[in-house]
């Protein structure tokens, strides 16, 4: 059975990082983007790793720039738009396609886990969250607009 911790990805650093680091952690994993109508998101996903991080969450940003080019920069200037901005401490990784033959497999198995609305599970927009249990089984899909804040039951449930 593939989990969440059989997946590795580059973080904002170029530096390879196996999940399997986060084994028995809840994960909230998202594609993020810095000129989106909902980059404010970063925000509340910064609260739910401050509050939650001792706990057992992880917060993932994965940026992605497939989306009507809100994601413009290289690794170094997202990373500095996300700590002057939002002072973003939760792990980033490097910028990554979520749809399409180059989607990275992460996000393919997110997609495969738990399809969209209508049974569409292409990403529809930056910002989709996907919460990953303890096990490393995907627990739950949520739309872009679902702001971080209201995920907090579900993360509870989580890391119960």
């Amino acid at each position: 059975m593939t989990t969440a911790y059989d997946f590795s990805a580059t973080d904002i650093d170029g530096r390879p990082q196996a999940l399997s680091q986060y084994r028995g952690k809840a994960l909230l994993i998202v594609n993020v983007a810095s000129r989106c109508g909902f980059t404010p998101q970063y925000a509340g996903l910064e609260r739910l790793w401050r509050d939650y991080r001792e706990r057992g969450l992880v917060v993932l940003g994965f940026p992605c720039d497939q989306f009507g080019h809100q994601e413009p920069g290289d690794a170094a200037a997202i990373k500095e738009f996300c700590s002057l901005t939002y002072d973003v401490d939760f792990p980033l990784f490097a910028k990554i396609e979520v749809n399409g033959a180059g989607a990275h497999p992460l996000w393919q198995w997110l997609k495969d886990e738990k399809g969209g609305v209508l049974g569409i599970d292409a990403i529809k927009w930056n910002f989709t969250k996907f919460l990953v249990g303890r096990d490393g089984r995907v627990r739950k899909r949520y739309a872009p607009a679902d702001k971080p804040e209201s995920l907090v039951r579900d993360i509870e449930a989580a890391l119960a």
